[in-house]
């Protein structure tokens, strides 16, 4: 860690046509290496079973990997976040005064089993004038070490400091070591379930930006377009399970329950287990799948299930849906389905979560969708940063003085 903060001296006034060169290296060497990369990934997922939620995150193959250097690319291509003019001002005395963005520093993440993350977080911390330290999970271990030599060898390659990138053991006690480096590390960004975040939080002695789980809801209104219901709900349930802006739970007007089984017929091909209160189980009992159809338990609400599970709520009226995912929801992404424009709008209003929704599926809460070349993460909380978190999250900024001798006479 000490070698990365050193590093981050350096990388803080690289040009930028410097960071660019090295980042369109970078996806070149990622998908010349993918063969190498495979094979790691191979070792990493022969120790997990298929059904385990674990599996799709850890899973590399030639198309993630060819997305990956995609988005490197991308990063790439984006503006430079550091060096800009936020505020400029010259004062009655003279003295002009600028605000300056900067890079954080030195970046640690701990994470677990996406190695995508590994490449993510390093080429968007590069492009923002910051080292990083990655810690990631003993489950991706074969994987992260096999992504971090192809930058390790980018960066030398590139006659640029290899510190740039620092990967610890992943064992709990790096997690520990990183999260005391007063001094070392800038600020600690944790990917990963609940219980991760919450160790983190825990243990941390610098500062922690939040990038919670995701229990996510899709309140579909009264006024809710159905063929739009369908599809959104579809597509934010089962495109990808095991995200974390993947669909958990599914709220209905119960003025529209004679609609449930249209809303949720895709579902059943997937076999989506459904955990149904008992207005929304009643209807859905002769049409959906009997093995699929459970009865839900209140702990079914506020769950994110990582898998092919969703609970089912009924509500009376677009305040009881509201008051319902303000309850359990964990600030991440929440959407809603009307034609009604009061409702949305109400609902936009109302609803405290990072992201909210209308009428789209929420699988777009992702830094790639949102235009930012990639993400380090998903920020739950409401400092410094909210939402997927591209560049400009990985910024802080100073201010410059200029002055021709001025003092101040009070």
């Amino acid at each position: 860690m000490q070698r990365a903060k050193a590093a981050s001296h350096e990388l803080s006034h690289l040009e930028d046509a410097t960071r660019n060169r090295l980042l369109e290296a970078l996806a070149e060497a990622l998908i010349k290496a993918t063969p190498e990369i495979l094979a790691a990934n191979a070792k990493d997922l022969n120790l997990l079973a298929h059904k385990d939620p674990t599996y799709d995150r850890l899973l590399l193959n030639e198309q993630r990997l060819s997305s990956m250097a995609s988005d490197v690319r991308k990063i790439a291509k984006l503006p430079s976040p550091i060096d800009r003019i936020l505020f400029d001002t010259v004062r009655p005395n003279g003295l002009q005064i600028q605000k300056i963005s900067v890079p954080l520093g030195v970046v640690g993440v701990v994470y677990e089993s996406r190695p995508n993350v590994t490449v993510d977080v390093f080429s968007l911390c590069f492009k923002a004038g910051n080292a990083c330290v990655l810690k990631g999970g003993k489950e991706a271990e074969h994987s992260n070490q096999a992504l971090a030599k192809v930058i390790h060898s980018t960066l030398l390659l590139q006659k640029i400091n290899q510190n740039a990138l620092v990967l610890l053991p992943p064992h709990r006690d790096s997690t520990l070591a990183l999260l005391e480096a007063v001094g070392l590390i800038d600020v600690c960004i944790p990917r990963g379930s609940q219980g991760l975040i919450d160790y983190v939080r825990q243990h941390a002695r610098i500062p922690v930006i939040e990038t919670g789980s995701g229990v996510v809801h899709t309140y579909f209104d009264r006024a809710g377009d159905l063929n739009k219901g369908q599809a959104i709900i579809n597509n934010a349930k089962t495109r990808r399970v095991s995200v974390c802006n993947a669909l958990d739970t599914l709220i209905v007007h119960q003025d529209r329950l004679g609609d449930l089984n249209t809303l949720v017929a895709p579902l059943a091909s997937h076999r989506v287990e459904l955990l149904a209160d008992e207005k929304s189980h009643g209807h859905l009992s002769k049409f959906y799948p009997a093995d699929l159809l459970k009865h839900a338990q209140p702990g079914d609400f506020g769950c994110e299930f990582l898998s092919y599970k969703m609970s089912l709520k009924t509500v009376s009226s677009l305040e009881e849906a509201i008051n319902h995912i303000m309850s359990h929801t964990s600030g991440h992404s929440e959407a809603i389905i009307t034609e009604d424009r009061a409702a949305a709008k109400l609902f936009m209003q109302a609803i405290d979560a990072a992201v909210v929704y209308v009428n789209a599926s929420t699988a777009f809460t992702d830094g790639g969708e949102f235009g930012m070349g990639a993400e380090i993460g998903i920020s739950t909380q409401k400092l410094h940063a909210r939402g997927p978190m591209g560049l400009d999250a990985l910024t802080s900024y100073k201010w410059w003085v200029t002055g021709d001798g001025q003092i101040r006479a009070e």
